[in-house]
């Protein structure tokens, strides 16, 4: 059964059930079979019988990203490379690629956590799925369209890029679901009018954009321009790939863990201790079925809250807000603590500047200095240069109000920064360099 709502609606002492005895087998085997979780047990002093109850998670180690990359590249493998048919990794810019594996049945899994996700999302065996998440070592384009075709939806294995003949696709195959990065489907919006086709006279109903942070006054931007219902989903590569979360058409008020398969906790990310539910912290997730590539304690390094409620859906999983940013890509302005988000809900609430923009930050001797640029529509471009400075100057006193820190705003014309074809670039930090 595809969508088994006996898992996501069964009362929290009987998933709980589950989740332990799913959780010590997956102790048991990275123990027994990867050399670095048997050293990281040891020296924890923790062994698999230690782990009794769901609460002695917390005795167990963290990994991270770093761990990975020194494994490089089959060292965190659970299975014989016999019994992986399937190998994706990280782009490897920001350092040593991250290499994750798949059995024949990780890849069934994942294939039935996509179909779940994308019913939950709006898609139904009768619709036509408009791919455009990159195909290849990144996990997002196959993953979704092993889902949708498990689902028995048609799918359209478009990918990222060539954008002109997306569009031409999209009017002429009447696609019914788009599933893309949030920032490409706004790129799509402006090829399309160049191409003179409105969103309008397509088909769709509902798109599910995930792969990036991306704030509400976004996705009401979004679904304004896109003519759809937007719904958040979220996944990573080094936990499975897009499935792991994702919101309901019902409530789009935070995203659906799929519990059956994976255990999340939020803590703080300089203590390293949980914090209760409610609270933002660094989401951090241990799989229970995994074979190939199980993870115990992964640092997403996303910043996020959990909620115990039961929604209007009738699920009863937990639910992660949406995530604000990444731990990893929170600035530092000064002593304040910024995240792109928050920049963005700034810019969505000045009418006639788009939603693609790029936060850039200096240092000036012992100071440091940021600075936003951001696209204006072609209607504000037309104003006279006194206009467009008191923009920059009320944008500039609305980040200052919210943040409590000082930015010079750079309103620039339409389409001077670079689009993305998969996740946007919003940040450039020069203090790396």
């Amino acid at each position: 059964m595809i969508y088994n709502m006996e898992f996501e609606t069964m009362p929290r002492e009987a998933l709980e059930a589950i989740q332990l005895r799913r959780l010590q087998a997956t102790v048991e085997r990275v123990y027994a079979n990867v050399t670095f979780y048997r050293e990281k047990f040891k020296q924890n002093k923790v062994s698999p019988a230690d782990i009794r109850s769901l609460d002695d998670l917390q005795r167990l180690p963290f990994t991270t990203k770093q761990d990975l990359r020194d494994n490089y590249p089959f060292g965190m493998f659970a299975t014989p490379m016999d019994l992986v048919v399937r190998i994706h990794a990280s782009s490897g810019t920001t350092g040593q690629p991250t290499v994750v594996g798949y059995t024949a049945r990780d890849i069934q899994t994942w294939a039935q956590l996509m179909a779940r996700a994308l019913m939950a999302g709006g898609a139904d065996r009768g619709d036509i799925i408009h791919n455009a998440y990159g195909y290849g070592l990144f996990t997002g384009g196959l993953g979704v369209h092993y889902g949708a075709e498990l689902l028995g939806a048609s799918v359209i294995p478009v990918s990222g890029g060539n954008t002109r003949r997306q569009v031409m696709i999209m009017k002429d195959f009447g696609p019914t679901i788009l599933t893309a990065t949030p920032s490409y489907s706004l790129h799509l919006v402006e090829v399309a009018e160049e191409m003179g086709v409105s969103f309008k006279n397509l088909k769709f109903k509902f798109g599910i954009f995930g792969a990036e942070p991306w704030s509400e006054t976004m996705r009401a931007e979004i679904e304004r321009k896109l003519n759809l219902v937007a719904v958040d989903i979220y996944g990573l590569s080094e936990v499975m790939g897009p499935g792991v979360a994702i919101e309901c058409k019902e409530a789009k008020r935070g995203l659906h863990i799929f519990e059956d398969h994976f255990i999340p906790e939020i803590i703080d990310p300089v203590t390293l201790q949980r914090l209760p539910y409610g609270q933002k912290g660094e989401l951090v997730f241990t799989t229970i079925t995994k074979e190939a590539f199980p993870v115990i304690r992964y640092r997403t390094r996303d910043i996020c809250s959990l909620n115990p409620e039961p929604c209007i859906c009738g699920r009863t999983h937990l639910r992660m807000s949406r995530v604000t940013g990444r731990s990893d890509d929170m600035l530092i302005i000064r002593g304040v603590n910024v995240f792109p988000s928050q920049i963005e809900s700034v810019l969505m609430d000045t009418e006639g500047v788009t939603p693609h923009y790029q936060l850039i930050v200096d240092r000036e001797g012992a100071l440091d200095v940021l600075t936003v640029r951001v696209e204006v529509g072609e209607k504000m471009f037309s104003d006279e240069v006194k206009q467009l400075q008191a923009v920059e100057k009320r944008i500039s006193h609305n980040i200052k109000e919210l943040l409590g820190v000082s930015a010079s705003v750079k309103l620039v014309e339409p389409k001077t920064i670079a689009r993305s074809e998969g996740k946007a670039v919003r940040v450039i930090d020069n203090r790396k360099l």
